[in-house]
């Protein structure tokens, strides 16, 4: 019989420490991730101050606040590609590429809610 995992709130804490040690991670290695991080920064006042409800407020920062988390998923991905091997394969340019398409999609998705709730 396996081993049991933890449960309740040693789970809990578990998952904010392993979270926590990714975050730390990000910012240390990921510049493109600490330059997201400026740009949350600078737009959240802007758009508690642009947005005319709190609907349009919560879509303001919560665009920009997807881009965070697509670049964390975008810097997973390399770390493991590049854990496999730094050689170049198809595949794993292939991968990278797409993560990276996913953080500009996001930066592009990003501009047009801004840009709708702004000029509407």
């Amino acid at each position: 019989m396996a081993k049991p995992g933890k449960v309740g709130l040693d789970r809990v804490l578990s998952a904010l420490k392993y979270s926590s040690q990714g975050l730390q991670a990000q910012w240390k290695h990921e510049a493109a991730f600490r330059q997201e991080v400026c740009l949350f920064l600078i737009s959240l006042p802007f758009a508690i101050w642009l947005g005319g409800s709190g609907l349009e407020r919560a879509l303001l920062i919560f665009s920009v606040g997807m881009v965070l988390i697509v670049e964390t998923l975008n810097s997973s991905v390399e770390a493991v590609v590049d854990r496999i091997s730094h050689e170049h394969h198809e595949l794993s340019g292939r991968a990278k590429d797409l993560g990276s398409a996913a953080v500009m999609l996001t930066l592009f998705f990003a501009a047009v809610v801004w840009l709708v709730i702004l000029f509407s």
